[in-house]
Parts: structure tokens; sequence; C-alpha cells
């Protein structure tokens, strides 16, 4: 029997736990950190093996899988005074897969590399369970050679995935696709909205869309979660949020208008600010019924 391949995994979140499930599923050993100890215990319950802090990842992993919020986060986590990289460690290839801000990542790929460290963004287009079902898409960003090295890594974590350039294309990727799915369920939901007003059952009206050229993936995953008003979370309001500002802080930079962007950001934050941020995207429904409690 060989050794059995180990990896670390920061961040244990909806998306660090399906990760987590996936790489165990394909034979890892994983072991994780979270700031959040219950956070830490679900994984450990899951079969995992909890770091108490990221120096033990560092000096346990030669690889290290990141599934936190945002940018900052993910700097914080290898940069900081307390970092995976802060003191001795074994760390040669990170694999990042939140969305963050392209420009950062792009300088921390060129600081990690000038330390001999592989930084390769991974982010995953799907659900929390379609990427702990291997369906979600990886979109890679970052130098072919270094996606070579860690070809085994990349592989388990999804069965899709998409080189799409060096690193930071794979956070523009994201956000670009992002941007069409989001849109994709905001236009559900006032449809879905809009039928109800004119007296169509929900049931009925997503059956209508799912049988006319109006089908689209996010109407059929997320369809049946606003019919029954289950938004139970699968993925979460606030972090669409925070891939949206991001969207229009790129397009801003680059020069163009994102209006529907526009709308869809305000209708989440209103949504955060009615304590639906940790709700499930389907949720966006809520912003758009005349009477949500109906």
């Amino acid at each position: 029997m060989g050794v059995q391949r180990v990896v670390g995994l920061v961040g244990l979140g909806l998306v660090g736990q399906a990760l987590g499930r996936r790489l165990r599923a394909q034979g890892w050993r994983t072991i994780g950190y979270d700031t959040c100890p219950e956070a830490r215990d679900a994984f450990a319950t899951a079969g995992g093996e909890a770091a108490d802090d990221l120096r033990t990842i560092g000096r346990s992993c030669d690889e290290v899988v990141l599934a936190v919020f945002d940018t900052r986060g993910v700097i914080d986590v290898l940069e900081s005074d307390d970092g995976l990289l802060a003191a001795a460690h074994r760390v040669a290839g990170v694999i990042d897969c939140s969305t963050g801000a392209p420009d950062e990542l792009e300088q921390l790929a060129g600081r990690l590399r000038a330390r001999g460290i592989d930084f390769i963004e991974s982010p995953l287009s799907g659900s929390s369970e379609q990427i702990g079902a291997g369906e979600a898409v990886a979109l890679l960003g970052g130098e072919g050679e270094a996606i070579s090295r860690h070809a085994d890594l990349i592989s388990s974590l999804a069965t899709q995935r998409i080189h799409v350039g060096a690193a930071g294309a794979g956070a523009r990727a994201k956000l670009a696709t992002n941007l069409v799915l989001g849109l994709n369920r905001a236009v559900l939901a006032e449809g879905m909205a809009f039928a109800q007003a004119l007296g169509i059952e929900p049931a009925l009206f997503l059956q209508l869309v799912l049988s006319t050229p109006a089908r689209s993936a996010a109407a059929a995953v997320k369809g049946p979660l606003m019919v029954a008003r289950d938004f139970a979370p699968r993925s979460r309001v606030r972090q669409h949020l925070k891939d949206v500002e991001l969207m229009l802080a790129a397009a801003k930079q680059a020069g163009i208008g994102l209006p529907f962007s526009e709308i869809h950001a305000r209708l989440m934050r209103e949504g955060v600010a009615a304590g639906e941020g940790d709700l499930d995207n389907a949720a966006i429904l809520l912003r758009l019924l005349k009477n949500p409690d109906a």
C-alpha cells in the first residue's frame, strides 16, 4: 500500500467542508483549519483532522487548498505573522478556491513565486453540493508548469477544469461567469414573483420555464428551492454580494457599466440588511415578492 496523500485545507465553511468530503472520497488525508471552533469540530466529525493553527498545516503539508471568504483572507492566511508561511514550513503549492480580486492575486502569485511556492487559482463554479460531488468547474489561473506539478490534487478537486491564463485570470473568469449565473437567478426570481402576482402558482411557473427556451441551469437548480421556499444555504447571499461588488469595481476600472448588476447588488444589500445574508442565493426571491410571507 502506498503512502496516503495529504493536503491542508484552510477555510471550513460550506465550500471548505464540501472540498474536504470530495478530497477524502478521492483518497486524500485532509488536515483542516478554520478560525471557528465549530467548523473545525464539524470537519473532524466528518472524517478530517482538525489543526489548532495555521502553522501546524504549514509544517504538515506540501500542498494547501484555500477556501476563505476573500482575497484579504487569502493574504492573511499566507503572509500574516501567524500565517502558513510565517515559520518553518514545507508548503510548495497553494491552490486558492476563493473568488477574489484579480490584481491582488496576480501580485500575490509573484511574491510567492519569489519564495519558490506555486500559487494556482482554482475558483469553482458550482454550489457546495456540486463541489462535494465533483460536479463544479475549476477555472484555473496560473503557470502551466505549476499546474502540472499539482495536477494530482487539482484533478481531485473537480472533474471539469479549464485553464484560463496566468494568476489573476481565474478570478476574472469566475467574476464574468458568476455575473451571468447570478443574474439568471435574479431574473428567475423576478419572473416567479411576477407570475405569482398574476395568479400563476410558483410550481406551475417553474414547469413552464423548464419546458421552454427560458430554461437555464440556474432555474433547474434554484427554481425548486424558490418554489419550496427552502433557503437553507448551499451558497450564501453575502458571498455572492461580495462577488458582485468585485465585478462592479472591475467594470469601473475597465470603463464599462453593469446596469443589471448594479440593481442586483442593491437587492442583495437590502437582503443582507434584512438579515438574509446567510440564506441561500435562492433567497433573492424574497426581495422581489409583494408579500414574502405569503
